[in-house]
């Protein structure tokens, strides 16, 4: 393989493992995947990570993906990294952590989170200033957790990063983050012309911006080149660029071609363990029940998330004894699978409910209509997210864009089929599985060539896939679950 062959490096590092994926920068080709896992502790609420296993797997990740590309270690010229979101990294004065990260699943912090809510005019004046409603997710309730909890690590720390930052500096030695994944601490304001960190709710933390990353313009920013370290631990050049990199669901907007240089108001929902929709939009919606984040290009990145998708609904088919594509449609019965409480709606202690059963009711059923329940709800998400950008989910204008459906559920037939009949849209599964990490790879050849990344993955195809045209909306299914909702209310599934 001739060496002027550019090729870049994307970096997924998610809650439990890395992913790094070599490109070719010209084509956007997929030339092979380099893999590596991290470790998760934690019970009773807390889940952990060493940042040092983050590192290691990136370097081991990174070391397999060039190697099994069969590609010489000159060819690589760019790299980043998108990682897992909100999670609290602190550093000592040896620039190495003090302790564990805090990861964003870590739900010890929620009643730092409801007592920082009450703060600074209540939650519309978070809306207004950060977009988001602080929650246990959120960095900043983490800090505080830490202030209360340990605050001899708090006042030891001498740094404050996300995953994506830490491993970024890691890279080439600068403390640097991006607007997107700054979005997601509730501490970097996202207001129109804003794009900077909260003096006054940094005050209320007691958080010295000075512990905190410069924002660079964007995720595709070059802010320097391998540190001989880095270098050396991934066996590449010094001369290769780093990119600022972003989190995790900013670089799978990147890798869809949604942003402004590519499409806008074109909405995803990504079935996985959880159910996420996103759209990247111009408006920023002001919604306690959304994630208002910003996306690494100076468009919107607004977020929904539902507790219970996959994970419930194969729970069901466990239950139930059958594989877990062994579904037909519910009939008469309603299933609301909210088996770990629900984040939208808002009924964080709720159990699951099956209503509408008959002598004559077969367990194919009752698992269809586990997939109907987990489906109305992600869906009903998306269009609250599309209404709360000033979007109409009903114009035919809006209703006639693809939902593009990633995630695990999306490669099955069960999933795609269900969402298709609810929905009434038509469906653009993409090809490619490694969204995320071809985002930052794009966000890295764009540090290389100061090209958009966005118009690279729409040049690249990333997002391109399978077309299923719309199907006639099932409007009786979805009244009816409706209607169960409504009925039981948060009285009986509290």
């Amino acid at each position: 393989m001739p060496t002027s062959r550019s090729v870049v490096i994307g970096v997924d590092s998610s809650t439990q493992s890395t992913k790094a994926a070599a490109v070719d920068a010209d084509t956007g080709e997929l030339l092979a995947t380099g893999r590596a896992p991290h470790t998760v502790t934690g019970t009773s609420g807390a889940r952990e990570s060493d940042p040092e296993e983050w590192w290691t797997a990136l370097a081991t990740a990174v070391r397999a993906a060039v190697r099994q590309a069969g590609v010489p270690a000159g060819a690589v010229t760019g790299i980043a990294v998108a990682g897992q979101q909100h999670g609290l990294v602190t550093l000592g004065a040896d620039g190495r952590p003090l302790r564990p990260a805090l990861l964003w699943n870590d739900t010890r912090s929620a009643p730092q989170a409801a007592a920082l809510a009450e703060r600074l005019g209540g939650p519309a004046s978070w809306l207004a200033r950060t977009g988001s409603v602080p929650v246990a997710s959120m960095t900043a309730a983490k800090w505080q957790w830490l202030r209360e909890n340990e605050p001899r690590h708090a006042a030891a720390a001498t740094g404050v990063r996300l995953p994506h930052d830490h491993l970024t500096e890691r890279l080439s030695g600068h403390p640097v983050t991006d607007p997107g994944d700054a979005s997601g601490t509730c501490w970097y304001g996202t207001g129109p012309g804003v794009g900077a960190y909260d003096r006054e709710i940094l005050d209320l933390l007691g958080l010295d911006p000075a512990l905190l990353p410069a924002v660079a313009p964007g995720g595709a920013t070059r802010v320097g080149t391998l540190t001989p370290a880095a270098a050396d631990a991934l066996g590449l050049p010094r001369t290769v660029a780093v990119a600022a990199g972003t989190g995790d669901n900013m670089a799978a907007a990147v890798g869809l071609g949604l942003g402004g240089a590519g499409l806008l108001d074109h909405p995803v929902v990504s079935l996985g363990t959880s159910g996420t929709v996103f759209a990247a939009t111009r408006t920023r919606p002001a919604d306690p029940g959304l994630a208002g984040f910003a996306a690494t290009d100076g468009t919107y990145l607004p977020l929904g998330c539902t507790l219970n998708c996959t994970l419930a609904v194969d729970r069901f088919a466990t239950l139930l004894g059958l594989d877990r594509e062994d579904a037909a449609p519910g009939g008469e019965v309603v299933v609301l699978p909210y088996l770990d409480g629900e984040r939208t709606p808002d009924l964080p202690h709720a159990a699951g409910l099956v209503t509408g059963l008959r002598h004559g009711t077969e367990p194919r059923a009752v698992l269809g209509a586990a997939y109907e329940g987990a489906a109305f709800t992600v869906l009903r998400a998306l269009d609250g997210l599309l209404a709360a950008c000033g979007l109409d989910p009903a114009d035919p204008a809006v209703r006639d864009r693809p939902l593009r459906l990633i995630g695990g559920g999306a490669r099955g037939r069960a999933w795609t089929e269900t969402v298709r009949r609810l929905s009434g849209r038509p469906l653009v599964v993409p090809t490619a599985s490694e969204l995320v990490a071809l985002g930052a790879a794009a966000l890295a050849a764009g540090a290389v060539t100061g090209e958009d990344p966005v118009a690279l993955t729409t040049a690249w195809g990333t997002g391109a896939g399978e077309v299923l045209p719309p199907v006639r909306r099932d409007e009786e299914t979805w009244d009816r679950i409706a209607a169960v909702l409504t009925a039981a209310g948060p009285t009986l599934l509290r």
